[in-house]
């Protein structure tokens, strides 16, 4: 959908206070871009942002503060947000930059990336940045990386191993939830640890497992974090079904039997489920399109996926304190193509109740049906290589919603 050229088509109805701009592609970034426009207009997301660079990027500043991402970020996010147009196009060259220096996963300009792993960096090093400088400010002191505790050597430990599985695409950057479960292993679960960040009021949500012993009474439940609900499609499924199946009860019996520590250790048989305990204000949801299959090949779930426009959470537990909420979509990263090192990334973004595509350079209205056509299709699991099944290649990646507020 992208084109050399920037291309804005809006709605005349849009507000004059808001910025509809293009962010420039120069080198295979519509990964990046599609994340970067999402969060731009995540609200609660872009005030902080904002607001950081008014305390910390004053214009007459004698001496820049260090560069990071998060200053590079903020930067973006204000030349944006201060245009005197409505519509136009910025280059994130600088924010790029930065990450290809600082991160080798991005440094390859030719490879195509993962968009659910650059939204996990983004929000992995910010709370970073934003925990040391909390730290800092409170104690004057250091406070220990929850990305280092991932990538030094504590990465073969097994608790940190189990906190790392299952993560994107690939497999190389955890999730924000996924720090969150290795730090407070490496911790030995103690309440120490680098403090809460507005990244983490604003993303991080929890679930427990249950497990009931069919002999005995309900074992304490597991809680673990999360700053995305990663979940499994199928063929021709909904966001309903998806997480049906994210909390389906399992019976554990016969070679998988679980050890009862109410009954002396003893194998038994048992009913295990999943459950959401807090909600955050800003709910995202992966869709894993990209599976690895027996075989080793990294192919994508072409199944079409219908998600609504407004959602409540059912398998909450009994004492979530916001089981009630009631969730609207303001974002869609749009993966378009047969295979993830081969495809291309875009957003759809909802402002002021209004419906807009950003690719690349290029920002146009569009129609809430329009939404649609990236519910994806196609005939189930593509095979990896080039080329398609046929059917619909644009498919819904990551899906971001926000808290109504009541």
């Amino acid at each position: 959908m992208g084109s050399a050229s920037s291309k804005q088509v809006l709605s005349p109805e849009l507000p004059e206070d808001e910025r509809y701009f293009g962010l420039e592609n120069f080198g295979n970034t519509c990964y990046a871009n599609s994340v970067l426009q999402a969060l731009f207009f995540c609200k609660p997301f872009r005030q902080k942002i904002l607001a950081y660079a008014a305390s910390h990027l004053p214009p007459n500043a004698s001496k820049p503060p260090e560069e990071n991402l998060l200053t590079c970020l903020a930067e973006l996010f204000q030349q944006i947000n201060s245009q005197k147009k409505k519509t136009g196009c910025i280059s994130p060259r600088q924010l790029l930059n930065y990450i290809r220096a600082n991160h080798y996963l991005f440094k390859n300009s030719i490879q195509h990336q993962d968009a659910h792993e650059f939204l996990s960096y983004i929000l992995n090093e910010i709370t970073e940045i934003v925990a040391k400088e909390k730290q800092n400010t409170t104690t004057g002191g250091n406070t220990s990386s929850l990305g280092n505790i991932i990538y030094s050597n504590g990465l073969s430990n097994g608790t940190t191993a189990k906190a790392t599985a299952g993560l994107g695409a690939t497999g190389r950057v955890p999730s924000l939830g996924q720090l969150q479960a290795a730090a407070a292993a490496s911790n030995n679960n103690s309440s120490s640890g680098p403090p809460t960040t507005w990244i983490q009021d604003t993303f991080l949500g929890h679930w427990v497992n249950e497990i009931q012993c069919l002999d005995a009474n309900p074992l304490p439940r597991t809680k673990q974090t999360f700053t995305e609900l990663q979940l499994d499609i199928k063929d021709n499924c909904s966001i309903t079904s998806c997480l049906k199946r994210f909390s389906f009860t399992e019976m554990l019996e016969g070679d998988d039997k679980f050890a009862c520590s109410n009954c002396g250790g003893s194998l038994q048989e048992a009913r295990r489920r999943t459950r959401l305990v807090s909600l955050p204000p800003v709910l995202c949801l992966h869709l894993k399109r990209f599976i690895y299959t027996d075989s080793g090949q990294l192919k994508k779930v072409m199944s079409r996926v219908n998600f609504p426009t407004e959602l409540k959470l059912w398998n909450t537990t009994e004492d979530c304190p916001n089981a009630d909420d009631r969730y609207e979509l303001f974002s869609c990263i749009v993966h378009s193509g047969g295979y993830l090192h081969h495809g291309h990334y875009y957003s759809l973004v909802k402002s002021s109740g209004h419906w807009l595509v950003f690719d690349d350079n290029d920002v146009t209205s569009i129609t809430q049906d329009e939404l649609q056509r990236v519910f994806g299709g196609g005939d189930g699991v593509n095979g990896a290589g080039g080329g398609g099944t046929g059917g619909h290649l644009d498919h819904g990646y990551i899906l971001m919603y926000q808290r109504v507020e009541v």
